[in-house]
Protein backbone atom coordinates (compact mmCIF):
# COMPACT_ATOMS: atom_id res chain seq x y z
CA UNK A 1 0.00 0.00 0.00
CA UNK A 2 1.38 3.37 -1.03
CA UNK A 3 0.43 6.09 1.47
CA UNK A 4 0.71 9.80 0.84
CA UNK A 5 0.46 12.86 3.02
CA UNK A 6 -0.99 15.56 0.77
CA UNK A 7 -0.66 19.22 1.84
CA UNK A 8 -1.33 18.59 5.52
CA UNK A 9 -1.63 21.83 7.47
CA UNK A 10 -2.25 22.38 11.19
CA UNK A 11 -2.60 25.74 12.95
CA UNK A 12 -2.95 26.71 16.60
CA UNK A 13 -4.27 30.24 16.54
CA UNK A 14 -1.65 32.35 14.78
CA UNK A 15 0.98 29.60 15.02
CA UNK A 16 1.29 27.20 12.07
CA UNK A 17 2.64 23.86 13.31
CA UNK A 18 2.52 22.22 9.87
CA UNK A 19 2.33 23.93 6.48
CA UNK A 20 1.44 22.03 3.29
CA UNK A 21 3.32 18.88 4.34
CA UNK A 22 3.44 16.32 1.52
CA UNK A 23 5.46 13.11 1.12
CA UNK A 24 5.03 9.41 0.29
CA UNK A 25 5.38 6.24 2.35
CA UNK A 26 6.40 3.29 0.18
CA UNK A 27 5.51 -0.32 0.98
CA UNK A 28 8.11 -2.21 3.01
CA UNK A 29 10.43 0.74 3.62
CA UNK A 30 11.81 2.34 6.75
CA UNK A 31 11.13 6.05 6.31
CA UNK A 32 12.75 8.45 8.75
CA UNK A 33 11.02 11.71 9.67
CA UNK A 34 13.99 13.85 10.67
CA UNK A 35 13.83 17.15 12.47
CA UNK A 36 14.74 18.96 15.68
CA UNK A 37 12.43 19.22 18.65
CA UNK A 38 9.61 21.60 17.78
CA UNK A 39 9.77 20.93 14.05
CA UNK A 40 6.24 19.45 13.95
CA UNK A 41 7.10 15.73 13.95
CA UNK A 42 4.70 14.72 16.73
CA UNK A 43 1.89 16.88 15.32
CA UNK A 44 2.34 15.20 11.96
CA UNK A 45 2.32 11.73 13.54
CA UNK A 46 -0.85 12.53 15.48
CA UNK A 47 -2.56 13.59 12.25
CA UNK A 48 -1.40 10.51 10.35
CA UNK A 49 -2.41 8.30 13.27
CA UNK A 50 -5.89 9.80 13.42
CA UNK A 51 -5.45 11.34 16.87
CA UNK A 52 -5.51 14.96 15.68
CA UNK A 53 -7.50 16.44 12.79
CA UNK A 54 -5.68 18.43 10.13
CA UNK A 55 -7.00 21.87 9.25
CA UNK A 56 -6.49 21.02 5.59
CA UNK A 57 -4.92 18.35 3.44
CA UNK A 58 -5.56 14.64 3.08
CA UNK A 59 -4.07 11.21 3.70
CA UNK A 60 -4.18 9.05 0.56
CA UNK A 61 -3.84 5.32 0.00
CA UNK A 62 -2.93 4.33 -3.55
CA UNK A 63 -4.00 7.80 -4.68
CA UNK A 64 -7.40 7.80 -2.95
CA UNK A 65 -8.38 9.73 0.19
CA UNK A 66 -9.05 7.27 2.99
CA UNK A 67 -11.65 7.37 5.72
CA UNK A 68 -10.88 7.29 9.45
CA UNK A 69 -11.86 3.62 9.58
CA UNK A 70 -9.59 2.77 6.65
CA UNK A 71 -6.75 4.73 8.25
CA UNK A 72 -7.13 2.82 11.51
CA UNK A 73 -6.90 -0.43 9.57
CA UNK A 74 -3.78 0.73 7.72
CA UNK A 75 -1.77 2.60 10.37
CA UNK A 76 -0.83 1.87 13.99
CA UNK A 77 0.54 4.87 15.88
CA UNK A 78 3.00 4.33 18.73
CA UNK A 79 3.31 7.66 20.58
CA UNK A 80 6.31 8.84 22.56
CA UNK A 81 6.11 8.90 26.34
CA UNK A 82 3.13 6.59 26.91
CA UNK A 83 2.95 3.80 29.50
CA UNK A 84 -0.16 1.68 28.85
CA UNK A 85 -1.41 -0.68 31.58
CA UNK A 86 1.14 0.64 34.12
CA UNK A 87 0.02 -1.80 36.84
CA UNK A 88 0.36 -4.85 34.57
CA UNK A 89 3.52 -6.81 33.86
CA UNK A 90 5.20 -6.72 30.48
CA UNK A 91 4.45 -10.42 30.11
CA UNK A 92 0.72 -9.70 30.51
CA UNK A 93 0.86 -6.81 28.05
CA UNK A 94 2.62 -8.85 25.36
CA UNK A 95 0.26 -11.79 25.80
CA UNK A 96 -2.75 -9.47 25.72
CA UNK A 97 -1.54 -7.68 22.60
CA UNK A 98 -0.59 -10.92 20.90
CA UNK A 99 -3.92 -12.54 21.74
CA UNK A 100 -5.99 -9.47 20.88
CA UNK A 101 -4.32 -8.90 17.53
CA UNK A 102 -4.16 -12.58 16.72
CA UNK A 103 -0.43 -13.34 16.33
CA UNK A 104 1.00 -14.50 19.69
CA UNK A 105 3.63 -16.54 17.82
CA UNK A 106 5.71 -13.38 17.46
CA UNK A 107 6.05 -12.79 21.20
CA UNK A 108 9.02 -15.07 21.86
CA UNK A 109 10.82 -13.71 18.78
CA UNK A 110 10.35 -10.10 19.90
CA UNK A 111 11.39 -10.86 23.47
CA UNK A 112 14.62 -12.31 22.12
CA UNK A 113 15.24 -9.57 19.54
CA UNK A 114 14.71 -6.73 22.00
CA UNK A 115 16.24 -8.43 25.07
CA UNK A 116 13.01 -8.20 27.04
CA UNK A 117 13.37 -11.48 28.96
CA UNK A 118 14.63 -9.88 32.20
CA UNK A 119 11.71 -7.41 32.11
CA UNK A 120 8.80 -9.79 31.57
CA UNK A 121 7.69 -9.84 35.20
CA UNK A 122 8.21 -6.10 35.75
CA UNK A 123 5.23 -3.79 35.87
CA UNK A 124 5.15 -1.43 32.90
CA UNK A 125 4.83 1.59 35.17
CA UNK A 126 8.18 0.75 36.80
CA UNK A 127 10.19 0.47 33.56
CA UNK A 128 12.84 3.04 32.72
CA UNK A 129 12.45 5.16 29.61
CA UNK A 130 14.69 2.94 27.50
CA UNK A 131 13.07 -0.25 28.80
CA UNK A 132 9.61 1.13 28.07
CA UNK A 133 10.66 2.12 24.54
CA UNK A 134 11.71 -1.46 23.76
CA UNK A 135 8.58 -2.88 25.40
CA UNK A 136 6.27 -0.58 23.44
CA UNK A 137 8.05 -1.32 20.18
CA UNK A 138 7.40 -5.02 20.80
CA UNK A 139 3.71 -4.27 21.38
CA UNK A 140 3.60 -2.16 18.21
CA UNK A 141 5.20 -4.93 16.18
CA UNK A 142 2.48 -7.33 17.35
CA UNK A 143 -0.20 -5.22 15.68
CA UNK A 144 -1.54 -6.21 12.24
CA UNK A 145 -1.62 -2.83 10.50
CA UNK A 146 0.77 -2.72 7.52
CA UNK A 147 2.21 0.68 8.56
CA UNK A 148 3.72 1.34 11.98
CA UNK A 149 4.38 4.92 13.11
CA UNK A 150 6.88 5.03 15.97
CA UNK A 151 7.61 8.38 17.60
CA UNK A 152 11.24 8.58 18.80
CA UNK A 153 11.86 4.80 19.11
CA UNK A 154 15.56 5.34 19.98
CA UNK A 155 15.03 7.89 22.74
CA UNK A 156 16.52 6.73 26.05
CA UNK A 157 18.44 3.78 24.56
CA UNK A 158 22.14 3.07 25.00
CA UNK A 159 24.39 2.10 22.10
CA UNK A 160 23.75 -1.66 22.35
CA UNK A 161 20.00 -1.21 22.72
CA UNK A 162 19.90 1.20 19.76
CA UNK A 163 21.69 -1.40 17.66
CA UNK A 164 19.22 -4.12 18.70
CA UNK A 165 16.22 -1.89 17.99
CA UNK A 166 17.62 -0.89 14.59
CA UNK A 167 18.23 -4.55 13.70
CA UNK A 168 14.70 -5.48 14.79
CA UNK A 169 13.11 -2.68 12.77
CA UNK A 170 15.11 -3.65 9.68
CA UNK A 171 14.15 -7.34 9.99
CA UNK A 172 10.44 -6.59 10.29
CA UNK A 173 10.58 -4.17 7.38
CA UNK A 174 12.20 -6.94 5.34
CA UNK A 175 9.15 -9.05 6.18
CA UNK A 176 6.93 -6.40 4.49
CA UNK A 177 6.10 -4.19 7.48
CA UNK A 178 6.33 -0.51 6.58
CA UNK A 179 7.89 1.75 9.21
CA UNK A 180 7.69 5.51 9.62
CA UNK A 181 10.01 6.63 12.41
CA UNK A 182 10.19 10.08 13.98
CA UNK A 183 13.84 10.62 14.92
CA UNK A 184 15.78 13.65 16.12
CA UNK A 185 19.11 11.84 16.51
CA UNK A 186 20.47 11.85 12.98
CA UNK A 187 23.01 9.06 13.58
CA UNK A 188 20.18 6.70 14.53
CA UNK A 189 18.27 7.68 11.40
CA UNK A 190 21.25 7.13 9.09
CA UNK A 191 21.75 3.62 10.50
CA UNK A 192 18.22 2.31 10.04
CA UNK A 193 16.29 4.26 7.39
CA UNK A 194 15.95 3.69 3.65
CA UNK A 195 14.68 7.19 2.90
CA UNK A 196 14.19 10.42 4.80
CA UNK A 197 11.73 13.28 5.10
CA UNK A 198 13.44 16.40 6.44
CA UNK A 199 11.10 18.57 8.51
CA UNK A 200 11.94 22.00 9.85
CA UNK A 201 9.65 24.79 10.98
CA UNK A 202 6.60 22.70 10.08
CA UNK A 203 7.64 22.36 6.43
CA UNK A 204 9.17 19.55 4.40
CA UNK A 205 12.66 20.63 3.33
CA UNK A 206 13.57 17.46 1.46
CA UNK A 207 12.54 13.88 0.77
CA UNK A 208 14.54 10.97 -0.61
CA UNK A 209 17.47 8.64 -0.05
CA UNK A 210 20.69 9.99 1.38
CA UNK A 211 22.16 10.02 -2.12
CA UNK A 212 19.17 11.92 -3.52
CA UNK A 213 19.22 14.45 -0.69
CA UNK A 214 22.96 14.82 -1.10
CA UNK A 215 22.43 15.82 -4.72
CA UNK A 216 19.93 18.48 -3.65
CA UNK A 217 22.33 19.70 -0.96
CA UNK A 218 25.10 19.89 -3.57
CA UNK A 219 22.90 22.24 -5.59
CA UNK A 220 22.91 24.47 -2.49
CA UNK A 221 26.70 24.38 -2.39
CA UNK A 222 27.13 21.65 0.23
CA UNK A 223 28.99 18.73 -1.33
CA UNK A 224 28.57 16.06 1.35
CA UNK A 225 27.20 12.56 1.86
CA UNK A 226 26.79 12.99 5.62
CA UNK A 227 23.12 13.07 6.67
CA UNK A 228 23.70 15.65 9.37
CA UNK A 229 25.43 18.02 6.96
CA UNK A 230 22.75 17.41 4.32
CA UNK A 231 20.04 18.27 6.84
CA UNK A 232 21.83 21.47 7.86
CA UNK A 233 22.31 22.45 4.21
CA UNK A 234 18.64 21.98 3.37
CA UNK A 235 17.15 23.55 6.46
Amino acid sequence: MLLQAAQLTKRYGHFTALSDVSFTIRPGEVLGLIGPNGSGKTTLFEILGGVLPADSGRVLANGRAITAVERAAAIFYLPDGVAPWPAQTLRWALEFAGGFFGDPSLIDQLVDELDLGPLLDSRIGTLSKGQRKRALLAIGLLTPQPVLLADEPFDGLDLRQSRDVARTIRSHAAASRTMLLSIHQINDAARVCDRFVLLSGGRVRGEGTLEELGEVAAAHGAATSDLEEVFLALT
